[in-house]
């Protein structure tokens, strides 16, 4: 067994290790972090399989950004585990069905589709050499000539999309305090600061009137 044959072995048990924890983890937060380390494996098989491009991508959209998303919702919410256990004898039998059934196509699967296969490569014939390339840099090649108008399209609706969301959720509040941009920059000193001139010595008051205390010891 060679060293990359190893390392398939080793992410493939973290990762099944990682993906069991999830479904069994008490705690949310417990849950997900295992979901953040099972992506983190699954991107080293993709790596091992020499698709860096897949393996790159699953790490900046799902660990970088849905997976902190989720881990802010469920740290700042207060789920109550309990009452998400309820219910969970009752829908086991159609669960574990559905699981077996997934389980059964994925051996099916295993066992005759990838029976010797070869590793995928790129390749590049360059006079009379065979030369091999990046998957990456192919690939990139690609969505920025054949495929560049779809990309600018999708990353149009993606802008929109993000706009769509920041309009509908900024909205006034009473409790806000919202200062104009505006107002700022034409701001001058003299509405920010007021002068006020005070006298630097005030003449102290005597009362001429004797007080009772006073009386008493004169007397």
């Amino acid at each position: 067994m060679d060293v990359k044959t190893g390392l398939f072995y080793v992410f493939s048990a973290v990762l099944l290790f990682a993906a069991f924890r999830v479904i069994t983890a008490r705690n949310p937060v417990h849950a997900a972090l295992f979901l953040v380390l099972a992506f983190f494996q699954a991107a080293m098989v993709w790596m091992l399989l020499k698709a860096e491009f897949l393996s790159i991508t699953l790490v900046l959209v799902y660990v970088g950004a849905v997976m902190v998303l989720f881990l802010f919702v469920v740290m700042m919410m207060d789920i109550n585990v309990d009452s998400i256990r309820q219910g969970f004898w009752k829908h086991f039998p159609l669960a574990a069905v559905v699981g077996v059934l997934i389980a059964l196509e994925m051996a099916a699967v295993l066992m005759g589709g990838f029976r010797g296969a070869e590793e995928p490569r790129s390749v590049a014939i360059v006079g009379q050499a065979t030369v091999e390339i990046s998957n990456s840099r192919e690939l990139g090649k690609l969505l920025y000539t054949q495929y560049l108008y779809p990309l600018e399209i999708a990353a149009a609706i993606l802008l929109v999309a993000m706009i769509a969301a920041i309009a509908l959720t900024l909205r006034q509040r009473k409790d806000s305090k919202y200062v104009s941009p505006s107002d700022q920059v034409r701001v001058k000193s003299k509405d920010r600061m007021i002068v006020v001139k005070m006298a630097t010595t005030q003449v102290e008051v005597v009362n001429a009137t004797p007080t009772a205390t006073t009386v008493e010891n004169k007397v």
